[in-house]
């Protein structure tokens, strides 16, 4: 038998087969998605959603129900000897939400399940991917459904969310490299009494190993310990309450009392990626394409954005308004840079961790104190751990012409949010409201309120906009006190916005005519001041296609 098609298969039914699905819908494009297990995890696993991830939720128009969902925490707090080394406080991260959000990956999953049956969407259980292969223009291969049948499928996509024992990346034959860290670990989903901070991560660096508490709703947390130096390659037996009892007496602040576990589990960690996120018309993401330390919290939130990234770009290649080798094969470019990044941020703050060697020891406390004590550093990590920092810089679809001087955020960068005005100035909004969708975004920002400056941004805008004419929205942002002639905006519709102290305009650097293209995704792909048509239109040949 065989089904009607959708546009993609998405396989995993985990927060970022969810994710995917979710992007792939908002974007016009209709999947499938499946699921091998029965039923969705019980388990929380990965509880931190952090701020980037939240923003680009919030283009879904999901970031509030998460928000709802679960705990908002402060920061975190780094402990040794009853001594406090290192507190991070992630309030005055420059993102609408500077926190880091403490929710259950089962509670992750549920939200972006609902929003799927919302749109339609419902997951196919006890389904598995039993093979496949590319032919022209599409995927073919077979399911085996929950009944036992068997089902052929013909589809333009497939996207292996599937794991780290993906089933996809298998069939691609994709080498899965890297090693194992050489620690047993335990976990415990359990209730906590005693004086321990509510609200923050809260780490303790012992002689004898780490020991790490992440609150996950009031009185309930996550322990996590390391036991040492594993002796064989299995996994380690799951612990008893006693003994992760025994595990907070020996390392914790003291007066800590255990009850009501949730889950208790031994693990190890491994550290493995694949090169090449992209084989033909088949793709991998999550934990399917890299697998690190759950140090820092970011598993989850890079696979998650794996998705975001994949989604606008293959529904432009899939509509026939993107060139498909630059937007394709950027996906892996761009993600596997990132893949990088967090493997070895991870890999340190492992090693950082679970080192025993005492003057080791020593070195690490003493340092991490002086060095967390200056402004720059706590910055970076910060911006580092909301995943605020990542950025497409070297990708190939960055590119400006922008004089040094004007300095500003760089293409390839993260758009950062700013508060804006409707042009008649009784509206308030946010830049990252006002340019919410589906679409590339260009930003028309003259460098004075000149209205020569003004007419030749619009009519930069207007003849680029008949060679793409569904690729990008308009936004004309202004000064306070700048007048627009109405007439100069047709022969298409750009949206004006006041920018009411000039901040936007500062904080990109654009102090003369300049033109940035905005990415649906939320980065800089390209900047130019004083605004160069022809090199925006060269910009845009290069990865998009123009209106016959």
């Amino acid at each position: 038998m065989q089904r009607p098609t959708a546009d993609a298969l998405v396989v995993g039914a985990g927060p970022v087969g969810l994710t995917m699905a979710t992007a792939l819908i908002q974007q016009g494009l209709s999947c499938r998605i499946i699921d091998k297990a029965p039923a969705p995890s019980d388990k929380s696993k990965a509880l931190v959603v952090w701020s980037r991830t939240l923003e680009l939720l919030d283009n879904l128009g999901l970031a509030p129900k998460f928000v709802q969902a679960g705990m908002k925490a402060r920061g975190a707090s780094i402990f040794s000897e009853g001594k406090r080394l290192v507190h991070v406080a992630i309030a005055d991260v420059d993102s609408p939400f500077a926190f880091p959000l403490m929710l259950p990956q089962n509670d992750t999953e549920r939200l972006l399940t609902e929003h799927l049956a919302e749109r339609g969407v419902a997951i196919e259980r006890q389904v598995e991917l039993l093979s496949f292969s590319e032919q022209a223009g599409a995927v073919a291969g077979r399911l085996r459904l929950a009944d036992g049948r068997e089902e052929s499928f013909e589809i333009p996509w497939l996207i292996g969310c599937d794991g780290a024992h993906s089933t996809v990346r298998h069939a691609l034959d994709i080498p899965f490299t890297g090693t194992a860290e050489p620690n047993d670990w335990m976990l415990a989903d359990i209730h906590v009494e005693g004086p321990l901070a509510g609200d923050e991560l809260s780490i303790f660096w012992h002689e004898k190993g780490i020991l790490a508490f992440f609150p996950i709703t009031r009185g309930r947390f996550r322990v996590i310990a390391d036991l040492g130096t594993a002796t064989d390659t299995g996994k380690p037996p799951d612990p008893t309450l006693a003994e992760v009892q025994a595990k907070i007496e020996e390392r914790g602040p003291g007066g800590l009392t255990l009850s009501d576990p949730i889950w208790l589990a031994g693990f190890r960690i491994n550290e493995r990626k694949v090169s090449d996120y992209r084989r033909g018309r088949a793709f991998l993401a999550g934990d399917a394409a890299h697998i690190h330390s759950p140090a820092g919290g970011q598993g989850m939130n890079t696979g998650m954005q794996d998705a975001f990234n994949l989604a606008w770009k293959l529904a432009l290649v899939h509509r026939g308004e993107g060139q498909a080798a630059p937007l394709l094969d950027s996906y892996s470019t761009e993600r596997s840079a990132i893949g990088d990044q967090v493997l070895r941020g991870a890999g340190m703050m492992t090693l950082l961790a679970t080192l025993r060697n005492p003057v080791a020891q020593f070195a690490r406390n003493h340092i991490a104190g002086v060095l967390t004590s200056f402004g720059f550093v706590q910055d970076k990590i910060k911006n580092a751990l909301c995943e605020l920092s990542v950025n497409y810089r070297h990708s190939p679809l960055t590119a400006e012409d922008w004089p040094w001087r004007a300095g500003g955020v760089p293409a390839g960068d993260r758009l950062p949010d700013a508060p804006l005005l409707s042009e008649a100035g009784e509206n308030q909004t946010t830049l990252f409201s006002a340019i919410r969708g589906t679409t590339h975004s260009l930003l028309l920002m003259p460098g004075s309120n000149d209205s020569a400056d003004i007419s030749q941004l619009l009519s930069a805008a207007s003849a680029v906009h008949q060679s793409f004419p569904t690729l990008f929205t308009s936004h004309l942002i202004l000064k306070a006190g700048a007048e627009v002639d109405r007439t100069a905006i047709v022969p298409h519709d750009v949206q004006t916005w006041i920018d009411p102290d000039a901040q936007l305009h500062r904080r990109l650097g654009a102090f003369d005519r300049a033109l940035l293209l905005i990415r649906p995704d939320g980065y800089i792909a390209y900047r130019s001041q004083p605004a160069d048509t022809a090199k925006l239109a060269a910009c845009l040949d290069r990865n998009y296609v123009r209106k016959a």
